[in-house]
């Protein structure tokens, strides 16, 4: 099994900054991606960054140039850096990886507990 545990979420005022971490562990060959997407209430889960093995990025709309994701040294974290913090990006935000397992060769969706972040006005 593949395990995702999430750090970093917390209470910070808008305008604020807060900085998310992930490790991913487990039995894991590969990770083709990981990311971050989030849930607030009353709406679907969203896409907020994700980024490739081979280093390419995609954004949220409503987060692009605002927050960074980036992997760590040991290839199976990531954080995503949140900058210029709105009360609207107040929700869980799960850690994403797409991995495929030793002993399989199809690569599978993981998902982290989620971790909140709540932006006050």
């Amino acid at each position: 099994q593949v395990q995702l545990v999430e750090s970093g979420g917390g209470l910070v005022q808008a305008g604020g900054s807060l900085r998310l971490s992930c490790a991913a562990s487990g039995s894991i060959r590969d990770i083709n991606a990981m990311g971050w997407y989030r849930q607030a209430p009353g709406k679907q889960r969203e896409l907020v960054a994700t980024l490739g093995s081979g280093g390419s990025t995609n954004y949220g709309d409503s987060v692009k140039g605002r927050f960074t994701v980036s992997r760590g040294n040991a290839k199976n974290t990531v954080y995503l850096q949140m900058n210029s913090l709105k009360p609207e990006d107040t929700a869980v935000y799960y850690c994403y990886a797409n991995a495929v397992q030793y002993g399989s060769v199809w690569p599978t969706d993981y998902w982290g507990q989620g971790t909140q972040v709540t932006v006050s006005s």
